[in-house]
């Protein structure tokens, strides 16, 4: 186990949380919408495994990886120490598909699926593992191949094969706003695009948008998840001290 995490650290990390989740709660009330619609999803990718417990023990339970070895690791270490922590895990970056055996055996959701071949590769490994796995598919506003996601065109054909699996559950969508775009627009159609899977699969009701930087605009546009990791965690090059 590594080394734990100290009260300084431990009260960094507590006073980020009420910060993060007082803007949840602001963005919410000034959308209209329930504090409780919005989950709130850490991004704890090279953050020590004693910072997540540190979370955990506050209160999160959900916490987003985007690397697959690393987070592998990350789970297992965390499991083997606290075994008593009942953590969601999501996996919320690039995934190729020789990767997705190292994922799927401890992830909770796969929120990236852009292809139809990564799709049916996450249907094999639910297989092995024996358990249905949730998945988000990850939708692009801009088109841009460069930085994954399916586009306009293809989402509810992609949708339509992850129905089909059996060994996937269809929850929902995920996007990131691209960079030097206007942020009403992007999140204005990352809703369009939730709304219309929506209208085909009316329990993919997860939309999963909006960041640190970003996440007002996203909740104003219906996001429910926040996906939040600088704001929460502080610079990614501290270590637990």
């Amino acid at each position: 186990m590594s080394a734990e995490t100290s009260p300084e650290r431990r009260a960094d990390l507590e006073k980020r949380l009420v910060a993060v989740r007082e803007r949840i709660t602001a963005a919410c009330t000034a959308a209209g919408r329930g504090p409780d619609e919005v989950e709130l999803l850490a991004v704890t990718k090279t953050i020590p495994a004693a910072d997540v417990i540190a979370l955990a023990d506050l209160g999160l339970r959900d916490f987003g990886e985007n690397r697959a070895q690393e987070a592998a690791a990350k789970a297992e270490e965390i499991r083997a120490a606290r075994p008593d922590l009942d953590l969601r895990w999501h996996f919320i970056g690039a995934l190729q598909r020789n990767k997705a055996k190292l994922v799927v055996p401890w992830v909770t959701r796969v929120e990236t699926v852009d292809s139809a071949r990564l799709a049916a590769e996450l249907d094999k490994q639910a297989a092995r593992r024996g358990t249905p796995l949730s998945v988000l598919i990850q939708y692009s506003v801009d088109g841009d191949p460069a930085r994954g996601g399916v586009p306009d065109a293809g989402l509810l054909d992609l949708a339509a094969q992850v129905t089909e699996a059996r060994g996937l559950v269809l929850e929902g969508l995920l996007s990131v706003a691209p960079l030097g775009t206007d942020d009403e627009e992007s999140f204005a159609a990352i809703e369009a695009a939730g709304s219309r899977l929506r209208a085909e699969h009316p329990a993919a009701t997860v939309l999963s948008a909006g960041m640190s930087g970003d996440l007002e605009v996203a909740i104003r546009h219906g996001s429910t998840v926040a996906r939040v990791g600088t704001a929460l965690v502080g610079d990614r090059t501290v270590t637990s001290r």
